[in-house]
């Protein structure tokens, strides 16, 4: 699923990414025109940092959190275009209140609106699902049927494919941490769309880009085949195990990873809408529905925050004590993770969203039309669910809301003590941190073996020294504006105002990574790939081509209307061949802008009109040779400096769109996305 963590847009399955790639085909497209057992050893890392609020907490009651959600979200909803959301509150061992505001169906199907009931309405909670099937995973290593250490090869009926001999483990699957690049296809689907879990993982898996527990990358494919080592280790299909025994031990009567969904809950489910003003769309299909397909109400997922609480709910424990300390620990330590540890990091399933010293485990969602988030405080017996049915009238609505409730949450219930914690790094240290740490960076949630490859240059990060020692971030992690962080521990940045922290990794004195949220991380841009070179190349490339093709035609009936002769035979060749090469490489890009728009709408593109795309663009690339002799013979027969120039322009048109398709990845052999 998509995560609502990256580059302004909020964490884990997540539309932040979708948005950051949707920005990037936009871009593409637009120069086309013109041109997701044992532990180690315990945190060694310094408690979550508190920043006083100047106020202590308000009483968390029924009165006091309704007063307050009842003041923020019916106008919130309004403002945005959001047409619905439920949100639930535990505290204390019981469910506090559930709320509903909005509308679960606004009158476009039903002819009358239904407000949001949060006993009865199911939501889609996108990637928050990861967290079952990481309680799922956790059950089977409870009772020894899963080793969290072991290679996840002995589990699988199928190979994986590897660029490392280090064993992939359960631990890195729950961490995001297992190497494997984004993969979009098969994503999400509409409704008769069938959902083949082993399918889905065995064929055509992505690639392994990074060595195991050394980079968080966020992974739908990860966390997708963790729950295909529940249906091996159990011997149960996935959706089954984790009715028998998640939802139903958790009193979660209301909620199924089934899809589509029984006739039981069918006409329980809300509606899903782009905005409050719009149709209704159609029920969305998760292909890998362990890493997003599950449908609940918001007073079953309370259940649920109660279960990961260690709390009295349903018929029996998730999990015992000492497994579900386990699972909401650090999962990886320095030993793998370097500084990076020093940072944020995934527990065994939770992000690590730790607030005003308070610590907090969450996790966010998105589909389409739904997005969510959940976060329980394991040490003060509280948790809060929020889940809305639209996107709303901006791309960043729900993200916004969603940051509003929970860490205003935080904030009026949970603030910090006084006094916000000193740094301990010396002025020359940290200019010397901070000089080596500037530079252009990208997600380590990326497509680096295929053509989505050139996703990468929307959401670049630009970090630059301001102030003697500060960095700058352009934008800033998990923003759409700058943020300003300075060094409070080696290696270790906070930002300015902010409680938000991130660590950076280095060797022999050049960044590796900074890790900047739990399964993400930045990393360093090669200079070549940096967008400020590549988009001018491609660009100013198929300005020229662009001229050069509709140049020629217009000059052959200039010609003929003057009554000038012909141009000569000799050199013929080259010239037809070059234009072939010009309106291939036109045509190429055009083809790979409207693809990749097609596949982040999740709207799948055959291979053969890939393979299609991938000919013309080498068609192209082989006109460089073309072009180069065509240039050769205007400059031997003299041909008078326009038509050399002319000739010169197209020859390094074609080489640069040629470089840019070679260097993203546009004529790998693999078309798979």
């Amino acid at each position: 699923m998509i995560d609502d963590k990256e580059a302004g847009t909020a964490r884990s399955g997540s539309r932040t990414v979708r948005l950051a790639a949707a920005l990037a085909a936009a871009a593409v497209l637009a120069v086309t025109a013109v041109g997701c057992a044992a532990g180690p050893a315990e945190s060694t890392v310094a408690p979550p940092i508190a920043v006083s609020t100047g106020k202590g907490p308000a009483a968390l009651t029924a009165e006091d959190i309704n007063a307050w959600l009842d003041g923020l979200i019916p106008a919130a909803l309004d403002r945005t275009g959001i047409a619905g959301a439920t949100v639930s509150v535990v505290y204390g061992g019981k469910i506090l209140t559930a709320r509903g505001y909005g509308h679960a169906d606004t009158g476009t199907e039903s002819g009358q609106p239904v407000p949001v009931d949060p006993e009865r309405h199911l939501f889609r909670v996108g990637s928050v699902s990861k967290l079952f099937t990481a309680t799922a995973a956790m059950q089977l290593v409870r009772d020894g049927a899963l080793d969290l250490d072991a290679d996840v090869g002995r589990y699988l009926d199928f190979t994986l494919p590897r660029r490392y001999e280090d064993p992939i483990t359960l631990r890195h699957l729950l961490s995001h941490t297992a190497g494997f690049e984004e993969r979009v296809r098969g994503l999400i689907g509409t409704e008769g769309t069938e959902v083949d879990l082993r399918r889905a993982l065995a064929t055509d898996p992505p690639a392994q880009i990074y060595r195991p527990g050394t980079v968080p990358a966020y992974s739908n494919y990860g966390n997708a085949l963790a729950g295909y080592l529940v249906q091996r280790a159990s011997g149960l299909p996935f959706e089954e195990y984790v009715e028998r025994n998640v939802l139903a031990r958790a009193g979660m009567t209301s909620s199924t990873f089934v899809q589509p969904l029984p006739d039981r809950l069918r006409n329980r489910m809300a509606h899903g809408y782009e905005h409050s003003g719009g149709p209704a769309a159609p029920f969305e299909v998760v292909g890998t529905s362990p890493a997003g397909a599950l449908s609940a109400t918001a007073t079953d997922m309370a259940r649920f925050m109660l279960a990961q609480l260690g709390e009295p709910v349903g018929t029996a424990p998730l999990l015992d004590r000492a497994t579900l300390d386990l699972m909401h620990r650090p999962a990886l330590d320095a030993t793998s993770l370097g500084t990076l540890a020093s940072g944020p990091r995934m527990s065994l399933g939770f992000f690590d969203e730790s607030r005003n010293g308070h610590r907090i485990l969450g996790h966010g969602g998105d589909t389409e039309y739904f997005h969510s988030h959940l976060q329980i405080l394991p040490d003060d017996r509280a948790g809060i669910f929020i889940s809305m049915n639209s996107t709303g009238n901006g791309a960043t609505d729900t993200l916004h809301l969603r940051q509003a409730i929970t860490t205003g949450f935080a904030d009026r219930y949970f603030p910090a003590p006084a006094g916000p914690p000193a740094g301990n790094v010396d002025a020359a240290t940290t200019a010397e941190h901070a000089a080596t740490a500037a530079g252009t960076y990208e997600s380590s949630r990326a497509m680096r073996s295929n053509f989505l490859t050139v996703i990468g240059l929307a959401g670049r990060t630009r970090v630059s020294v301001v102030d003697e020692g500060r960095l700058l971030f352009e934008p800033g992690p998990l923003s759409d504006s700058a943020a300003l962080y300075e060094e409070v521990a080696p290696w270790v940045w906070r930002e300015v105002g902010g409680q938000h922290t991130l660590a950076i990794r280095v060797a022999d004195g050049k960044v590796e990574a900074i890790g900047f949220d739990s399964a993400f991380a930045l990393l360093p841009v090669e200079p070549e790939r940096r967008s400020s070179v590549a988009v001018p190349v491609l660009l100013a490339s198929t300005v020229v081509l662009l001229l050069a093709l509709l140049s020629w035609p217009v000059r052959g009936l200039l010609r003929r209307r003057r009554g000038q002769a012909p141009r000569d035979r000799a050199g013929r060749a080259a010239r037809v061949l070059t234009w072939m090469a010009v309106a291939a490489t036109v045509l190429a890009l055009v083809g790979w802008g409207l693809s990749i728009v097609a596949i982040l709408g999740f709207n799948d593109v055959p291979a053969g009109l890939l393979r299609l795309v991938q000919a013309l663009q080498l068609l192209g690339l082989l006109g460089v040779a073309t072009a180069a002799v065509r240039l050769v013979d205007d400059i031997r027969r003299r041909s008078g400096w326009p038509r050399i120039a002319g000739s010169a322009l197209v020859l390094m048109a074609l080489a640069g769109t040629g470089w840019f398709a070679v260097e993203f990845m546009f004529l790998v052999p693999s078309v798979s996305y």
